[in-house]
């Protein structure tokens, strides 16, 4: 049985727009810093011939310029410091910026770079120790401890299979250049992270899935939540209905403003009425201005008979206008030659009453 103000239902197009525009989106750190490792390590097997050489190069060079300075003076410390810069700048920075740039894709296509600016506000309750043993002791917190257990056994299983593997190579190391040693070390470094990598890829996979169902969980709507934003974003049923009714009142009273001003009124005889007309240049065919049923149609009528509007009865004109024409609208060419001879009959009344007046 469904408790009142239970989540069980999955958030809402709208709640999840704004719990983006908070911030609030998942991620998963394990994908960005599994790609990352990988792709720095196989960079830094790429370009090792590359850092091997500068990195010998400035060795030489530094050695060769200490045998030539006598004394230590200021100049040649900052001499030394640039140096030592440009030496960062030539092995370490590449890497650096490799490391950067895809820590910022991956973020980014998982978030879809999202930016918003409350992020950076301070949020003071972090502070609190109250709140970070509940972080410690809450699920996420036992997850991410179950994560880095996981990762440190598979990373010690890996290492200690790959060494394994490579314990006879050790004694031989000690007849081999500097150079060989390091590439023989490089290749050791990443054969364990291919296969460290194979099983991080998986965990990576599986902290993605997670994160998804952590953050949809956290999301989830009551029944009575997704009712209110339906109130907020459609407005409240009962004020729409209040709205739709008091536009309909003035539709109403627009509609028998414009009654005095018809030609003729057919109606059935009080279940239906229309109010028609017609302005010749103006309109290609007769217009219906008012219609209404029963008690709709009796005001017409009224309204009609104290302007000394013609009414005329007939019943399956009436009701096929009232079911096909919209006001203001013209009537269709069925109608054209009933309606003509309705607007016929009204006319020479009307001749009739005004030759009247002037005899």
């Amino acid at each position: 049985m469904e408790l009142a103000g239970e989540k069980t239902e999955k958030a809402t197009p709208k709640r999840k727009q704004d719990e983006r525009k908070k911030g609030n989106i998942f991620q998963s750190h394990e994908v960005v810093t599994v790609f990352s490792l990988i792709v720095v390590f196989y960079s830094f097997k790429f370009l090792a011939p590359y850092l091997m050489g500068a990195l010998e190069k400035c060795v030489v060079d530094s050695i060769s310029a200490a045998s030539a300075v006598e004394e230590l003076t200021p100049a040649q410390v900052r001499v030394d410091f640039w140096n030592a810069a440009l030496i960062f700048a030539m092995t370490a920075l590449p890497l650096l910026l490799i490391s950067s740039l895809v820590g910022i894709v991956f973020s980014g296509i998982q978030t879809r770079f999202l930016v918003t600016p409350k992020l950076l506000a301070p949020k003071f309750n972090r502070l609190s120790p109250l709140q970070g043993f509940k972080k410690m002791f809450s699920m996420r917190g036992v997850v991410e401890l179950l994560k880095s257990i996981l990762k440190i056994l598979v990373l010690g299983i890996v290492i200690y299979n790959v060494l394994s593997e490579e314990l006879p190579l050790f004694p031989r190391m000690m007849d081999m250049s500097i150079q060989q040693v390091m590439a023989t070390t490089g290749n050791i470094i990443i054969k364990i992270v291919q296969n460290a990598a194979i099983i991080f890829i998986f965990l990576a996979v599986a902290d993605y899935a997670y994160q998804w169902w952590e953050y949809e969980k956290n999301l989830r709507m009551s029944k009575q939540d997704i009712k209110d934003e339906y109130k907020e974003t459609e407005g409240d049923p009962q004020i729409k209905g209040k709205i739709k009714e008091r536009q309909q009142q003035m539709a109403r009273q627009r509609m028998m403003q414009n009654v005095p001003s018809a030609d003729v009124v057919i109606r059935n005889p009080t279940h239906f009425a229309v109010a028609v007309k017609y302005e010749a240049g103006k309109n290609s065919a007769p217009v219906v201005i008012a219609k209404g049923a029963d008690f709709l149609a009796r005001k017409i009528v009224e309204i009609a008979e104290e302007n000394k509007i013609t009414i005329v009865e007939n019943k399956p004109l009436a009701r096929g206008l009232y079911a096909a024409v919209d006001l203001e609208q013209e009537i269709p060419e069925e109608f054209f030659k009933p309606v003509a001879e309705v607007l016929a009959y009204v006319y020479n009344l009307k001749e009739k009453e005004r030759r009247g007046k002037l005899v």
